[in-house]
C-alpha cells in the first residue's frame, strides 16, 4: 500500500498534480442532523475559497459580535480547495440573523444558508465529507491506469493511514508531543496546539499498528481478538476466538461490512484481546510510552479506536478530459483522508505544498474527529 511501499514501488506509479487551483479539490461536509430552526446557536452554511477554516472563524465571529473561542465547526478545511461547511455562532434570539447576515461580505465566503439551532455545533458533528478532485499531468495511458486502480478501491477500500500533514510541517510533532509526555520539554500553552501535537502522536502510533497489519496481510481481514467495527452503524464488538461467530465476522470483514479497528492510544481506549493487544502494546511500548503518561495527558486525548480500512462510497471516474485530467468522486465517512484514496492509484504532486499552512486540515474532519483524535 503506497503509504507503506518501497520506493521502487512507488516509482512505479503515475505522478498525477492535485490542487493546481481550489476548484481542483471540492469538499462539501455531509451533515450528521439537521439544525431544529430554533435556538441560541446561528449554524451558517458556507462555500470558502482560498481561505482556511479559522480565518474565516475568527471574521464571521468579529462581523458578527461574537467570541471566536465560542465558535463550532465540525471538521477543519483547507485553504486550498472549494469547501462547503457549516459554523456555528451563539447568537441572541431577539436578533434577526438574516438581518446581521445581509451586511457581511468576507473575502472568498458565500453564505449559503443560515438556521438556528438548540446547541453549538462539535468536532465530529458530521457524516462525513464528498469529494470532487481533478488529478491533472496523466497521459491517456497512465490515466487508464489510475481509473482500474481506483475501481478497485470502490470495491476493497484502503488502509486507512494517517497521512504526512497531519504530523505538521516538518513532521516533527509526534517527537515533540512524545519530549513533552516525558518531561524533557514543555508544551505549548496554547490548549488547541496542545490536542494538535498529542493527537499527531496517537496517529504515527497508528500507523505503525496499520503498517505491522499491512506486512502480515490482515489489514482487511479481522483476526480473533480484533475490536471489529461495523461500517453502517459504528457499533463496535469483539471478535470471537473461534466457532461459527469467527467465522460470519471474517465473512463479513471479506464483504466490507466490518473492520478490525487500531489504537488511537490513550487512558480510556478500549483494547482488543489476544494477538491484536500484544501488537499495539508492542507499539505503544517500542515507542517508550507507559501507560500512566497517557492518564496523565487524558484531558489531551482519552483515547479511541479507528478502523483499520477505509471504505469508500459513490466513487466515480470521468475523464480524462482534453488537458490529460481524470475527475474523481467518491464520499468519506470522518476521519478519512482524500489522499490516502487517491495514493493507492498514483503518486501524487500537491502544487498547493509550497503555500500550505501547518494550521490546516487536508480533508477537514481529521484535525477533530472525537476523543483521542
Amino acid at each position: 500500500m503506497p503509504v507503506f511501499r518501497s520506493g521502487s514501488e512507488l516509482r512505479e506509479l503515475p505522478l498525477a498534480t492535485i490542487r493546481r487551483t481550489p476548484e481542483d479539490f471540492v469538499v462539501e461536509e455531509i451533515p450528521a442532523y439537521a439544525p431544529s430552526g430554533k435556538g441560541e446557536h446561528l449554524f451558517v452554511t458556507l462555500r470558502k475559497t482560498g481561505r482556511n477554516t479559522m480565518d474565516v472563524v475568527r471574521d464571521l465571529a468579529r462581523a458578527l459580535g461574537a467570541d471566536p473561542r465560542s465558535v463550532g465547526y465540525a471538521g477543519m478545511k483547507d485553504r486550498h480547495a472549494v469547501t462547503t461547511q457549516t459554523i456555528s455562532l451563539p447568537f441572541p434570539i431577539a436578533r434577526p440573523a438574516e438581518e446581521a447576515l445581509s451586511g457581511v461580505a468576507l473575502p472568498g465566503v458565500e453564505i449559503l444558508g443560515v438556521i438556528r439551532h438548540d446547541n453549538k455545533l462539535k468536532p465530529g458533528h458530521l457524516v462525513g465529507n464528498r469529494f470532487r478532485i481533478t488529478l491533472r499531468d496523466l497521459s491517456a495511458e497512465q490515466a487508464a491506469s489510475v481509473r482500474a486502480r481506483l475501481e478497485e478501491v470502490g470495491r476493497v477500500g484502503v488502509p486507512n493511514s494517517f497521512g504526512p500533514q497531519r504530523f505538521g510541517r516538518d513532521g516533527d510533532n509526534p517527537e515533540r508531543a512524545l519530549a513533552w509526555l516525558r518531561g524533557q520539554t514543555r508544551g505549548p500553552r496554547d490548549r488547541r496546539e496542545q490536542r494538535l501535537l498529542f493527537s499527531s502522536l496517537q496517529s504515527l502510533l497508528f500507523n505503525r499498528v496499520l503498517e505491522r497489519r499491512v506486512a502480515d496481510g490482515t489489514w482487511a481481514k479481522v483476526l480473533p481478538g480484533d475490536l471489529a467495527k461495523k461500517h453502517d452503524s459504528g457499533g463496535m464488538f469483539l471478535v470471537p476466538e473461534s466457532g461459527p461467530e469467527l467465522d460470519d465476522a471474517q465473512a463479513r470483514a471479506e464483504q466490507g461490512a466490518i473492520s478490525a479497528t487500531g489504537p488511537m492510544f490513550g487512558a480510556k481506549m478500549r483494547w482488543p484481546e489476544g494477538a491484536p493487544a500484544k501488537l499495539e502494546r508492542d507499539v505503544l511500548e517500542g515507542a517508550g510510552v507507559q501507560d500512566l503518561q497517557l492518564e496523565n495527558f487524558r484531558s489531551h486525548g482519552e483515547g479511541t479506536r479507528r478502523p483499520l480500512r477505509l471504505m469508500v462510497g459513490d466513487l466515480e471516474v470521468h475523464g480524462p478530459d482534453a488537458d490529460g485530467g481524470l475527475t474523481v468522486s467518491f464520499v468519506l465517512p470522518k476521519g478519512g483522508y482524500a489522499t490516502t484514496v487517491l495514493a493507492e492509484a498514483c503518486r501524487l504532486a500537491d502544487a498547493s505544498r509550497d503555500r500550505r499552512d501547518e494550521s490546516e486540515g487536508e480533508d477537514g474532519p481529521e484535525q477533530a474527529e472525537g476523543p483521542g483524535d
